[in-house]
């Protein structure tokens, strides 16, 4: 049990999960109409190669967006509310596949790599700003988009 606890809050701490709970904590329930993703048949990728597999839930709320996880990881992974200002968003190809990459907190910068199929079944691809989405440029802080 104790190597379990240890486990998870270095993962937490390793992805950025725990950075971002210090600013981020969910302190309310999503507001309008909302869209969701998994947790199941979806990997969700954090910096220094950190992912999580079929276990991260993802709601896109017209007043946030909202990450958990299953109970059984939830050690040092409080559920999550962040409000889509504090968003930035670009895009990525690796290998043959495409995704989006959620910048989360314009202060704590951590980065959040989700399919291009996620992204849409969210609309998170309609908050995207054009130029990303169409690859003809780049808005501040964000890194070079691609096609």
């Amino acid at each position: 049990m104790t190597l379990w606890c240890f486990v998870s809050y270095l993962i937490s701490f390793l992805s950025g999960w725990f950075t971002l709970s210090m600013h981020f904590k969910k302190d309310s329930e999503p507001y309008g109409e909302t869209k969701t993703a998994g947790p199941f048949f979806y990997a969700v990728y954090f910096r220094l190669m950190t992912h999580y597999s079929s276990v991260v839930r993802i709601i896109a709320a017209e007043d946030a967006f909202y990450l958990s996880v299953l109970i059984l990881f939830r050690i040092g992974h409080p559920p999550l509310r962040i409000p889509w200002d504090e968003i930035q968003f670009s895009r990525k190809k690796l290998f043959w596949r495409k995704y989006v990459v959620l910048t989360l907190g314009r202060e704590e910068k951590i980065p959040m790599r989700i399919s291009e199929r996620m992204a849409r079944k969210l609309g998170i691809m309609e908050r995207v700003p054009e130029t990303v989405r169409s690859g003809q440029g780049r808005t501040a802080g964000e890194s070079a988009a691609l096609p």
